[in-house]
């Protein structure tokens, strides 16, 4: 009778598990379709491809492309921009947070939502939007250029936030953070809600003051929130956008913005260099997942937290 039960109970779970994996199926597929069948496109860094020509018909190179791309000098100006236009958008990161810690402090609730929908907005604005409002601020004829140059008596500069390249790459930086933080603040707000109310309630009984209950109770309770976001983040440091810097460069500034991406756009859709654009893409994706599992081993050892 025991093993009747046993395996029923065999068949039971071994149904279970093959309707989980058919439920599985579909977005394996779409993964498989649309995310690693692209991938075979890198096969064009290997020849001398031409636009019109079949890659049958064309040249293998091997390594070339490779060494043509990043044989460029001017590549090592578009990883530093990449690399600290990245760096400095990661200030992003605590600053949600600390709104999230902030807006999980204040008890009215018609407040706290219309701060949560102001701060969202911005992230589901095109990026082409968010520069026609840029440009009717800080361009030449621009609102607030007019009124800081009446302000500084300098009305004669034609140099402006758009075109200045001393602060190009801050103004991006600044600009990304205001895209993204309430995005990522509403994140962090939902792994505040999820800690539990206990730990708060037993903290009051001990005494403990406002203050501390955040010190204690709620950063420790975000922090795997905050390393997920942090790995991800690092993983995608060469990988920070193409549409900001397609619609905001500009020849005064193209020097100290464009990053990989847009390098990328550029040698291969405008020079109609495909293998080379190829070539940096490759690598870029190695790099990234080297620093995905470099990143979150690091955080493994040091925080004993981690995604993989």
């Amino acid at each position: 009778m025991r093993e009747m039960k046993r395996k029923h109970k065999k068949i039971h779970l071994s149904r279970g598990k093959i309707t989980l994996l058919c439920m599985t199926i579909p977005s394996i597929m779409f993964i498989l379709v649309f995310s690693y069948f692209p991938i075979s496109g890198w096969i064009y860094s290997f020849f001398d491809y031409r636009i019109g020509y079949k890659l049958s018909r064309c040249e293998f190179v091997g390594l070339s492309n490779f060494a043509y791309a990043f044989g460029d000098p001017y590549i090592i100006t578009v990883i530093l921009n990449t690399l600290v236009i990245s760096v400095l958008g990661l200030a992003g990161l605590p600053l949600a947070g600390m709104i999230a810690i902030l807006l999980s402090e204040v008890k009215g609730r018609r407040f706290k939502k219309t701060v949560q929908t102001a701060i969202t907005i911005p992230n589901f604005i095109s990026w082409i939007i968010i520069y026609s409002i840029m440009f009717s601020l800080f361009s030449n004829d621009g609102l607030l250029t007019t009124i800081i140059r009446g302000l500084t008596g300098n009305r004669d500069s034609t140099v402006t936030l758009l075109t200045n390249p001393g602060t190009a790459k801050l103004f991006m930086v600044l600009t990304n953070i205001w895209k993204t933080v309430g995005y990522n603040s509403i994140i962090f707000f939902a792994a505040v809600t999820g800690i539990d109310s206990q730990l708060y309630d037993a903290a009051s009984v001990d005494g403990a003051g406002r203050w501390q209950k955040i010190l204690h109770i709620t950063i420790p309770g975000i922090l795997p929130t905050f390393i997920t976001l942090l790995i991800i983040s690092v993983g995608a440091i060469l990988n920070n956008g193409f549409e900001q810097y397609y619609v905001f460069v500009n020849p005064m500034i193209q020097k100290n913005i464009e990053v990989l991406d847009y390098y990328v756009y550029r040698i291969g859709m405008l020079n109609n260099d495909i293998p080379a654009s190829t070539a940096v893409s490759m690598i870029k994706t190695f790099i990234s997942v080297i620093l995905v599992f470099g990143v979150n081993k690091l955080s493994k050892k040091t925080l004993g937290q981690s995604i993989l």
